[in-house]
């Protein structure tokens, strides 16, 4: 830390309420506790339009991003320093004014098959119902399984297991990173391999946020940045923000590195998953960003801007 930018002598967190944040927030303040131990740290718990919102898929009422403008209007007001944030929850493209400080450690990418009877996705009978709130589960299983029964599942992580327990659905699909964060991995029945469900993008990583004249909470927050988790972030982000990506579009993409080579993969789909375009490529972890951006020029060349128009068309956005 440069003696031109000093420790600020507190720091406030904002954080959505849902117990997930708020274990987050408390994940980021304790590691900030540990290095800058003469620093208070604190935690500013707010309700964001995405969770007052229930009876709708996120899809509809607007995506993610209602779960971080109210953050970042805290962080403009000055109510908070940083805001920390699920990265597949992150718009595509941060606000003018704002920086995306760091990057975590990527808690498992992968998503999780939750029932209470069946083992995994194979065992499923006919017309069985399973929950998910996101278009990009939804099109991959109605492309792997268009026997199941696809229905929306809103609320915090345990409404949706409160609603599985219940009865409502056979099986549930959610983030792995999510019930591991919440010591719930006793809930995950099956771990779904990339090839059978393909991330979202930015899953399992945390982002902090602040504004980006705060020069000095950029350095303060460099020891939390984990490059190598950065790299495929950034180029799954790349991809995603060249097609327009949104919680609208059915829309993956994954990068794992492995012996110092970047595997980059992603598909768009239509909802109902009787349309794919896929791609992969490999490079180096630094030219990921222009990987994810040829990435998406390949799949719009395989017709994804006609899977992208179509969808405009039927939604109205």
């Amino acid at each position: 830390m440069s003696s031109s930018l000093p420790i600020p002598k507190s720091i406030i967190i904002a954080s959505r309420e849902s117990l997930l944040a708020m274990w987050q927030a408390n994940f980021i303040r304790q590691r900030l506790i540990q290095l800058y131990p003469q620093t208070e740290v604190s935690i500013l718990g707010m309700t964001t339009q995405g969770d007052q919102i229930l009876d709708k898929s996120l899809s509809k009422i607007g995506g993610k991003g209602l779960f971080i403008k109210e953050l970042e209007q805290s962080l403009e007001a000055g109510h908070a320093d940083i805001a920390v944030h699920s990265m597949k929850d992150m718009p595509m493209n941060v606000p003018d004014g704002f920086a995306l400080a760091a990057i975590t450690e990527r808690e498992d990418p992968r998503d999780a098959f939750v029932s209470n009877q069946y083992q995994n996705l194979d065992d499923l009978p006919i017309g069985s119902v399973v929950g998910t709130s996101s278009l990009r589960r939804e099109s991959q299983l109605r492309a792997q399984f268009p026997h199941l029964t696809v229905k929306p599942l809103r609320g915090n992580v345990q409404t949706r297991l409160r609603k599985l327990d219940e009865g409502q659905y056979a099986a549930i699909i959610l983030a792995a990173a999510g019930l591991k964060r919440l010591e719930l991995s006793d809930r995950i029945t099956t771990l779904l391999n990339p090839e059978q469900s393909l991330p979202a993008v930015g899953q399992g990583a945390l982002g902090i946020e602040c504004r980006a004249n705060r020069a000095d909470l950029i350095a303060l927050l460099q020891p939390l940045h984990h490059q190598r988790t950065a790299y495929c972030v950034k180029a799954e982000r790349a991809m995603s923000r060249v097609l327009g990506g949104s919680c609208q579009i059915p829309l993956g993409s994954f990068a794992e590195i492995e012996d110092n080579r970047l595997r980059l993969r992603g598909f768009v789909a239509s909802p109902d998953g009787k349309q794919i375009v896929d791609n992969e490529l490999t490079g180096s972890p630094e030219a990921g960003e222009e990987m994810g951006k040829t990435m998406a020029q390949n799949l719009i060349a395989q017709g994804a801007d006609k899977i992208l128009a179509a969808i405009k068309t039927q939604s109205g956005w």
